[in-house]
């Protein structure tokens, strides 16, 4: 285990602090970095993991990457924010191997490790909050390097303050089974397939994404995940769906050709199939809660 945390690293892309209003609205974001946030004043929020969190002043609050995510601010809020890339071993994601809370409520000293990460790199906030502007390849390479400028003491103390702030959010570390999907090389399939789902994805593709046959890679799924891949990206066509159906105004069409299954008479049994309610059923469900 403590192998595998040393090997750990964190590379920082954006400090900042913001005024947010209602422009901070903004849907369908799967990024391939981490957002932190430590929020100060108002309120806002954020949905991911198929959960909803309200955020709160106070509180700071993990986004993992490739992960789906909302954002929607109903009138203000003010937050420091963090962005940063994480990796163990070999491009493996910590998202693989450890558990995290996303919400935690901030000690007295986090929001000065903001503050300090913010003095040691203050030439790194973000203009504009829209993903689009910042979340492209050419963009986060320009950010990764101004790591490249930064002094010795001044780099050290960023990735100190950075992997403080990290470990906070962290609540367990299933070693065993988690460390044999990551040896398998599944967090590219798991990354794959979160930014697809809008498409059609097949074993095949899956397959050749880690250079196994199609055979060979079933076994070692069903191994790690205790799923077949086609009943697991299933689930994950209605986790997401269920967050769409609760987090916009989409129909039921918009939402089923937004997880790939474009078929409306087919997404609703296979709804039904696994949540035991019609779509329609769930959201109505869900808003009169």
């Amino acid at each position: 285990m403590i192998q595998v945390l040393q090997s750990l690293r964190l590379t920082l892309l954006n400090v900042g602090y913001a005024k947010l209003n209602t422009s901070w609205n903004f849907e369908n974001v799967i990024s391939p970095f981490t957002r932190m946030y430590y929020i100060t004043k108002g309120s806002a929020k954020v949905y991911h993991n198929n959960q909803i969190f309200t955020l709160k002043p106070g509180y700071m609050y993990l986004i993992p990457s490739y992960c789906y995510a909302k954002f929607s601010c109903d009138n203000y809020h003010e937050q420091f924010y963090i962005s940063f890339l994480e990796e163990v071993n070999n491009g493996i994601s910590i998202y693989g191997i450890k558990d995290f809370n996303y919400e935690i409520e901030a000690d007295k000293n986090d929001k000065k490790y903001f503050e300090r990460l913010l003095s040691l790199n203050s030439n790194r906030e973000i203009m504009n909050s829209d993903p689009k502007t910042y979340d492209n390849k050419p963009t986060l390479q320009d950010f990764i390097k101004q790591n490249e400028v930064l002094s010795t003491k001044d780099f050290l103390e960023t990735q100190g303050l950075l992997t403080v702030l990290f470990s906070k959010f962290i609540t367990s570390f299933n070693v065993q089974n988690k460390i044999q999907v990551a040896n398998y090389g599944m967090q590219n399939i798991l990354n794959y397939i979160n930014n697809n789902l809008q498409s059609p994805i097949t074993v095949v593709e899956l397959a050749e994404i880690c250079n196994y046959s199609p055979d060979h890679f079933s076994k070692l799924f069903k191994q790690a995940y205790k799923s077949n891949p086609n009943k697991f990206i299933q689930e994950k066509r209605i986790e997401r769906s269920q967050l769409l159906l609760l987090t916009t105004n989409d129909s039921l069409n918009e939402i089923a050709e937004k997880v790939g299954l474009n078929n409306i008479s087919y997404f609703s049994r296979l709804f039904k199939k696994h949540t035991g309610k019609t779509p329609a059923f769930f959201r109505k469900e869900q808003v009169n809660i």
